[in-house]
């Protein structure tokens, strides 16, 4: 009874959003796979791909924050969305979170074309030739980049910079810590993950400090302004 009560008293575009990436990632499943080693169609269309890849289309600055990897790329992200997009869109309400999660997301694509463009500068400068072609447009088809959590992070920023002093607790941590040190870590850490650049680790990180960079700006300019409505 607890849980249907919360589910119900979702905010409306929360709820949506989350409707929305589930029955995608259904789709996911059911039409295109969800392997990270095999090329499928749904990624093809609406994944986002390096600009220089066959693949690459100017919607998948969009589609991409709808599409997830896994189940629990899904939960996590959902569950973010769930917890901290619910206050702000009950604060701003639904038009402006609605802009606001829309314009996060698609930073983070920017963000991470912008990855892609240093991952790939050297190959980019060397001319090709037919089979080594190929290859890159196959490497390009793969390191296709899915997820809402550019956005998520945008909402994260926001609410740690709206409340700064919330305690969360934020797993495996066993004491509260206040909103803003919270964020400011998991950010700190995102930074971290892409300046090493580890062997396998195939998160984006970039996008995600795009997407709270986003976030951060575009709430300090509402607040600044004193914007009450964007319509």
């Amino acid at each position: 009874m607890e849980f249907r009560n919360r589910f119900q008293q979702t905010s409306p575009i929360v709820l949506n959003l989350i409707i929305i990436n589930g029955l995608v990632f259904f789709a996911q499943m059911a039409f295109g796979g969800l392997s990270e080693n095999q090329p499928n169609t749904v990624n093809d269309l609406f994944a986002l791909h390096h600009y220089k890849s066959n693949e690459f289309r100017p919607y998948q600055l969009i589609t991409h924050m709808f599409m997830h990897g896994s189940f629990f790329h899904l939960l996590f992200n959902m569950l973010g969305l769930w917890m901290f997009g619910n206050v702000l869109e009950k604060v701003w309400g639904s038009k402006r979170f609605l802009l606001f999660f829309l314009i996060c997301g698609f930073v983070a694509g920017v963000s991470q074309m912008l990855n892609y463009v240093a991952d790939y500068h050297k190959i980019d400068r060397v001319l090709l030739d037919a089979e080594t072609m190929e290859q890159y447009q196959l490497a390009m088809r793969l390191n296709c980049t899915i997820g809402a959590s550019g956005a998520v992070m945008g909402i994260l920023a926001a609410f740690g910079y709206l409340f700064p002093n919330t305690q969360l607790f934020i797993m495996p941590i066993p004491f509260p810590v206040k909103a803003k040190w919270a964020i400011m870590g998991i950010i700190a850490l995102d930074i971290f993950g892409g300046v090493v650049n580890t062997a396998n680790d195939n998160v984006a990180h970039f996008a995600h400090v795009g997407g709270a960079l986003a976030g951060f700006l575009l709430v300090l300019y509402w607040n600044k302004t004193n914007r009450n409505s964007l319509f």
